[in-house]
């Protein structure tokens, strides 16, 4: 029953995913936790969003700034091996709090970031992906702040979704080894990864037949609600 309800909620979360360019790990992360724990359900999430970043590349190959990808691939990959590494020593319960108050916290977080319309370039980007890489590395994920990075950069749709899962896949790369140097991604944890993002890819996939429908409002509002409810549940999670 338990496997049931990843699969059902992956599947949701890939779709979300594949539609605003995130979202996956924010949905699909609670659940993990309650299923496995968090120390478990970090390295899980980690080759899940393997997993998703593959599927949105490959659904929009033609599209990608690969420029832009390495740019913030090269900042980022050094990073996020750093961030995983203080992650495993860091205490259980401090991890519920920080995943939660992180989420709560990209709300206003992104839309500051928003209207300051902020552009960048390359080497914007490359910083970008170092700051990114290292909270990706402790946060599971960050696509709240690679969102705006990516389209301060000029990216939209098609283009924008794959270009970030693009150089996001090169700090997830850069994560899961780093786990898997260190024990923290056995044969079990391996294998609760591939079913959960079997789920959210093949949500991703679908997500492509209705992403250019949705309306740049509609976009902000579900980011801004998994965000939230998400952050709620892992606060509660620590706290119970």
């Amino acid at each position: 029953m338990t496997y049931v309800l990843v699969l059902i909620v992956g599947f949701v979360a890939g779709t979300v995913s594949g539609i605003v360019g995130t979202g996956a790990t924010i949905i699909l992360l609670p659940i993990l936790v309650f299923a496995f724990g968090p120390r478990q359900a970090v390295p899980i999430m980690a080759v899940v969003a393997l997993m998703s970043n593959v599927a949105k590349v490959t659904s929009w190959w033609r599209e990608i700034d690969w420029r832009a990808a390495g740019a913030y691939a090269l900042g980022g990959i050094p990073a996020a091996a750093l961030g995983a590494r203080t992650l495993l020593i860091l205490p259980e319960h401090a991890v519920d709090v920080a995943l939660g108050v992180f989420f709560l916290a990209m709300v206003p977080g992104r839309r500051w970031l928003a209207r300051r319309n902020l552009t960048l370039g390359l080497g914007g980007l490359g910083a970008a992906g170092a700051v990114i890489g290292f909270l990706t590395g402790i946060v599971v994920s960050t696509g709240p702040l690679s969102v705006p990075a990516f389209t301060a950069y000029g990216l939209v749709k098609g283009a924008f979704i794959a270009t970030e899962a693009a150089g996001s896949l090169a700090l997830y790369i850069s994560k899961a080894l780093t786990f898997r140097q260190f024990g923290a991604l056995p044969l079990d944890i391996l294998l609760k990864g591939l079913i959960s993002g079997s789920s959210v890819m093949a949500g991703t996939y679908t997500a492509r037949l209705i992403v250019e429908r949705l309306s740049v409002t509609a976009f902000q509002r579900l980011l801004d609600g998994v965000m939230v409810l998400s952050g709620l549940a892992l606060l509660w999670a620590a706290i119970r």
